[in-house]
């Protein structure tokens, strides 16, 4: 009996596991503005409506210091993939180069990162 509910708890595991797929960072484009950068990100995931979408990625330095997010509002399930931006990111000066991370309501934050060279 217990192996038959450890089998099950591990095929659900499983499961949720599959259905909580982090978001795909497809692409980056940074350019400066102003004092500021402009980061647009195109990402894919399989949203399934309000209760499971991609909602945010976020910019993060070397040192894992969050320099800008961006939430996601709304599921994108018709329109995949999809570029969103976020505008006025301060990254200090003599920073070369930043991280961008992706965020599912259900699984999460990505363990992995893009980084992303910034030209001056």
């Amino acid at each position: 009996m217990t192996r038959l509910f450890t089998l099950q708890a591990a095929l659900l595991l499983t499961v949720s596991a599959a259905r909580a797929e982090i978001p795909e960072i497809l692409a980056v484009e940074t350019s400066r503005v102003g004092m500021g950068w402009r980061i647009d990100v195109t990402m894919q995931h399989p949203d399934t409506g309000w209760d499971h979408f991609a909602d945010a990625w976020e910019v993060l330095d070397a040192d894992g210091n969050r320099l800008g997010i961006r939430k996601l509002m709304h599921p994108h399930m018709d329109e995949q993939p999809f570029t969103r931006s976020l505008m006025n990111v301060m990254v200090p000066d003599g920073t070369r180069e930043v991280f961008i991370r992706s965020h599912c309501m259900v699984g999460g934050w990505s363990q992995d990162t893009v980084p992303v060279r910034l030209e001056r």
